[in-house]
Formats: C-alpha cells, sequence, structure tokens
C-alpha cells in the first residue's frame, strides 16, 4: 500500500478522531452534570449565562456556536426547570431575552466542582486541559483563539 493509501485509513482521520473525542467529552460530563440536573448541552447554556445575562436568545446562540432554531428547545427546558426565564426584550419584541433566575444563579455555586471533577476523571490538571483546548482552537471557529487574544 502506497503512502497516500494509508491517508485513507479511518484511523489517519482528524474528522474521526475529533468526532470520537467529542462523544467521549459529553459522556465523561454526563455522570458530573447528572446530579446537578443538567445535560451537557444545557450546562454550555448555563455557562454562558453565569458570564453575561440577561441576553438575547441570537447572542447566546452565536455564542456557543448553535442555531436559534436547536437552542430554543433547550432554554424552554431550562425555563421549565426554573433557571432562566424567557420574555420579549420591551424595547423590541422581536427579540427573546434569556436571563437567569435565583435557582439558576445559586446552580452555579454547584457547578463550581464541576471542572474539578473532570481533571480528575481525565487526569490531567488545568494547564493540560488549556493546552489541549487551545490546539483544538483552528477546528473551533476561532473562538478559543478570539478568547485567548483578548485576554
Amino acid at each position: 500500500m502506497s503512502t497516500s493509501d494509508d491517508l485513507l485509513k479511518l484511523e489517519n482521520q482528524l474528522c474521526f478522531a475529533l468526532v470520537t473525542a467529542a462523544r467521549n467529552v459529553v459522556a465523561l460530563y454526563r455522570p458530573v452534570l447528572e446530579p446537578l440536573g443538567l445535560t451537557h448541552p444545557q450546562y454550555l447554556v448555563m455557562l454562558a449565562l453565569w458570564e453575561d445575562s440577561p441576553r438575547s436568545l441570537g447572542d447566546l446562540a452565536d455564542e456557543l456556536a448553535m442555531e436559534a432554531a436547536t437552542l430554543s428547545p433547550l432554554v424552554k427546558r431550562l425555563e421549565a426547570q426554573g433557571r432562566v426565564t424567557r420574555a420579549r426584550r420591551a424595547g423590541d419584541e422581536r427579540v427573546l431575552e434569556i436571563g437567569l433566575t435565583a435557582a439558576g444563579r445559586e446552580l452555579r455555586a454547584l457547578a463550581l466542582d464541576v471542572p474539578r471533577q473532570i481533571m480528575e476523571r481525565t487526569g490531567m490538571d488545568a494547564s493540560q486541559l488549556a493546552e489541549l483546548r487551545d490546539g483544538l482552537a483552528p477546528f473551533a471557529g476561532g473562538r478559543t483563539a478570539a478568547v485567548r487574544r483578548v485576554s
């Protein structure tokens, strides 16, 4: 077999490694987030809201690199759990604002232990996880690189 044939082996595919890693990361977070009553996508929504709330659904979707149509049901479930509010913006009723409830803000204190648990489960420290995250920046739409430039 030639070297070009090796490039088509499944085990040599970046896309396969990333998809497999993504699935495994979500599975790694599942038992850590379950006691908080959150799924991995809901955790990401809450992380974004803990940084900046209230914010429009569109802004939140952009931040999370999701379509608003995909994000909307996640937000509705979080609202049903009493963690977020959804309300039309007073000055522009076309804009749906997502905010935190008191319960949503209180959940942050419990979530503070999530990174430690992930480090424990992976056997990696914060700097190793940051290096891995930063190495993925070219594949993450530049979000991580942009954050690093601003910091």
